[in-house]
């Protein structure tokens, strides 16, 4: 099952990467007025798509999916006694609004695999970052059970926090600080966990940059007690749409795996709403 596993992951990563390389390079689409008039006034030019990658931390970006543009992460995960594949899909409804979908095609925890759980909602940008002001949005999802042969909660949960993200020059900063109501499987309410996390990114060289992560949990119950994770990655962008990641997470403390590689792209398909420049 494991080796079934790595070779899926691979795979997947590969062929995106066989498939998105041929696309031409674009830039991002926050140019300044001087780069817009600069540019060809071709009729029917499409307006650039660039991914807005929730990978490889656990935390959430404040800024969302382009409006119409419909976004994939892909990746997976290799410990002692831990291995997944993983996945989300979202779209930009609107400038501000991002529907959100994850799932975990395969979950496999101390010998037992399965289909994980699944989480449904949608991330809404209050604001963007101005000036002094961060980019600030809050993110709500369901957890609904999906999971097979016990690799998941079992029970219906919620989570919803608040997220913060600011740009200093070319260090780019998030924070998150949500609130998760888990399930109970075998009986009524629910119990309650705090999420804190702080991400770091920076470009190293051309297409080649940085992240880095300390997150936890608090104590959910007397089964899962608190967790903190420290990680660290390496990003390359293959194009502005198409970004692929590997590092490393190591657990500070709790009941997980001591180390945990791990590797994923990101990648926006398509603007569905098929926006043009106007003239």
């Amino acid at each position: 099952m494991l080796g079934g596993t790595i070779r899926f992951a691979l795979t997947l990563c590969w062929a995106s990467l066989f498939l998105c390389i041929p696309c031409p390079a674009q830039e991002p689409d926050n140019q300044d007025s001087t780069a817009q008039s600069a540019a060809p006034q071709a009729v029917g030019l499409t307006d650039q798509v660039s991914a807005v990658p929730n990978r490889p931390t656990f935390s959430t970006t404040a800024e969302s999916v382009q409006a119409g543009v419909f976004e994939v992460e892909y990746g997976f995960e290799l410990a002692h006694a831990h291995q997944n594949i993983n996945g989300l899909l979202k779209f930009g409804a609107t400038k501000k609004l991002e529907l959100r979908f994850a799932n975990n095609p395969v979950e496999r925890d101390s010998g037992v695999a399965g289909t994980g759980d699944s989480g449904a909602g949608f991330k809404y940008k209050v604001f963007g970052q101005k000036g002094w002001r961060p980019t600030f949005a809050a993110l709500y999802t369901a957890i609904i059970p999906t999971a097979t042969a016990g690799v998941g909660v079992g029970a219906v949960g919620h989570s919803g926090g608040m997220l913060v993200s600011k740009d200093f020059g070319q260090h780019h900063f998030d924070f998150n600080e949500t609130v998760e109501w888990v399930g109970r499987p075998e009986a009524r309410g629910f119990d309650r966990n705090y999420f804190t996390a702080v991400a770091y990114s920076h470009p190293v060289r051309g297409k080649l940059g940085m992240t880095a992560e300390i997150a936890g949990f608090s104590r959910t119950n007397i089964a899962n007690p608190a967790t903190m994770t420290l990680m660290g990655a390496a990003t390359y962008s293959v194009s502005p749409r198409f970004i692929v990641d590997s590092g490393v997470y190591v657990a500070a403390y709790g009941q997980l795996p001591r180390l945990t590689l791990f590797s994923g792209i990101t990648y926006s398909i398509a603007d569905l709403y098929h926006r043009r420049e106007k003239h």
